[in-house]
């Protein structure tokens, strides 16, 4: 026998073994699948209620899952449970909405006209922050929310797309200002990123009273959470505690914001200083106080704004709607007369393009947008996380992946989900039969039920509609 014909039969039989192999571990796979299958489905249908495991779907459906995971972490911290990223349930918002058409009534603009969807933020203030997009990031804190890295990379993908970045509340990264084109600095109610020489770097001042997932409530950070980096950067000495206050200090005496509001405009040379406030069942009375103070823009949280950890109650169970917040805003801004000088930026809420622009419409100058931004930003880089740890992992300060995100390609993923949020907004202002931003407005709106009709202001899609030529 040849040495080719013994290779041959070899061959043939490795080929056998392999094929009856196969089979067979594929007979033996499903036998042991069916065989757990049916055991468990068996114990269904035959186990006593109290014994059956369907009784856990059973009572996550009356219960909810949500509210059986955070019993648990309650029942094992024993203490107030912080919960990142902001509240799951569903509240009034701007599904219920929708655009008209321009087709024969109103033609709708050329394919090829461009369209301007730039914005300034702060008109009236002596150098406006002038942004070619109307999103922007919020202000989501270095040290006390996200990595080094996650924030460089949000700063590298707004000066890509031509926004701007904030720096939340936690201490200033010099990085993240030489990273950004137009960076919006937060005046906090710590005792860090006060001083002169850090605030003079500001495209914009952000005074920072309340937000929508906690208000103005004040905490300490515990120390476990803050590295040294971290503890250098907020200017904290060596067992001193980093507190939030719950106010500015000196915030109940009289003239005190106004003067906040002056001191801010005159060491920065003009720039426009705000205030960020949560969406309030007085939101009036608030919105007269930073008008009188001065201030040149209004950021408004509603209840839909994210956190990286307040309590679930603070997140679920207090504050307007952002839809809410925003009507009532806008409604007052133009009773005063301040519609065109006092900029108003909406946040909390905001995933999609059609949410967006929704907002414009009703009044709203620009958008903050937080949580999205992170999934934008993280894109594939959550790869690396998955599926042994949650997405956030990877941009959070504490998260075990935070040094493998890749800045640069983070950035370009923020850039370019931003510039498709904002073509998608020039696409629909095309659709609307307008040339610009600043053209689209409540009479581009219409309802599909009588409660958003009412709340809104607008029309029911199911009558008839008069056309006002």
């Amino acid at each position: 026998m040849s040495k080719d014909d013994d290779f041959l039969k070899k061959l043939i039989f490795a080929s056998g073994v392999g094929v009856t192999g196969y089979f067979g571990l594929s007979w033996l796979a499903r036998k042991t699948i069916k065989t757990a299958a049916n055991s468990i489905i068996h114990r269904l249908m035959v186990d006593k209620y109290h014994e059956n495991l369907w009784e856990f779907v059973s009572a996550a459906r009356k219960v909810g899952l949500q509210n059986i995971i955070e019993t648990n972490l309650r029942s094992q911290e024993g203490k107030a449970i912080k919960r990142p990223l902001g509240s799951p349930r569903s509240f009034p918002d701007f599904d219920s909405i929708l655009f008209n058409f321009a087709q024969l009534h109103r033609l709708p603009t050329d394919e090829g006209k461009a369209i301007d969807t730039s914005v300034i933020i702060g008109p009236y203030a002596k150098k406006p922050l002038k942004i070619e997009m109307p999103i922007l990031i919020s202000g989501m804190a270095y040290g006390l929310a996200l990595s080094r890295k996650a924030k460089i990379a949000l700063a590298r993908g707004t000066a890509l797309a031509g926004t701007a970045a904030n720096t939340g509340e936690g201490a200033f990264l010099p990085a993240e200002r030489k990273a950004a084109d137009k960076l919006i600095i937060q005046y906090n109610r710590g005792k860090w990123t006060k001083s002169e020489n850090i605030l003079k770097q500001a495209d914009a001042i952000e005074i920072h009273i309340g937000q929508g997932a906690g208000g103005g409530t004040g905490h300490a950070i515990p120390k476990k959470q803050i590295t040294w980096k971290v503890r250098r950067a907020l200017g904290l000495k060596i067992g001193e505690r980093a507190i939030i206050h719950a106010t500015h200090p000196g915030m109940k005496e009289k003239d005190c914001f106004g003067n906040l509001v002056l001191y801010l405009k005159e060491i920065t040379g003009g720039v426009p200083v705000g205030v960020k406030i949560a969406g309030s069942k007085y939101i009036e009375k608030d919105l007269e106080i930073s008008l009188d103070a001065g201030v040149d823009y209004i950021a408004i949280d509603g209840g839909q704004a994210g956190s990286y950890g307040t309590a679930p109650i603070l997140q679920d169970d207090f504050g307007l709607p952002s839809l809410f917040a925003l009507i009532r805003a806008s409604e007052y801004l133009r009773e005063r007369n301040y519609q065109d000088k006092v900029s108003l930026i909406m946040a909390g809420g905001f995933y999609n393009p059609g949410q967006m622009l929704k907002a414009l419409a009703l009044g709203a100058d620009a958008i903050y947008i937080g949580a999205v931004a992170l999934f934008a930003m993280a894109h594939t880089e959550v790869l690396k996380a998955l599926p042994w740890e949650p997405p956030p992992s990877v941009v959070f300060h504490d998260g075990h992946f935070k040094n493998k995100l890749n800045v640069k390609k983070s950035g370009q993923h923020l850039n370019k989900f931003l510039k498709a949020c904002d073509e998608e907004i020039q696409e629909a202002i095309r659709a609307l039969g307008k040339n610009n931003l600043k053209e689209v407005n409540k009479e581009d709106l219409f309802a599909l039920d009588p409660y958003t009709s009412e709340i809104v202001g607008i029309p029911l899609g199911y009558k008839k509609i008069p056309f006002d030529e």
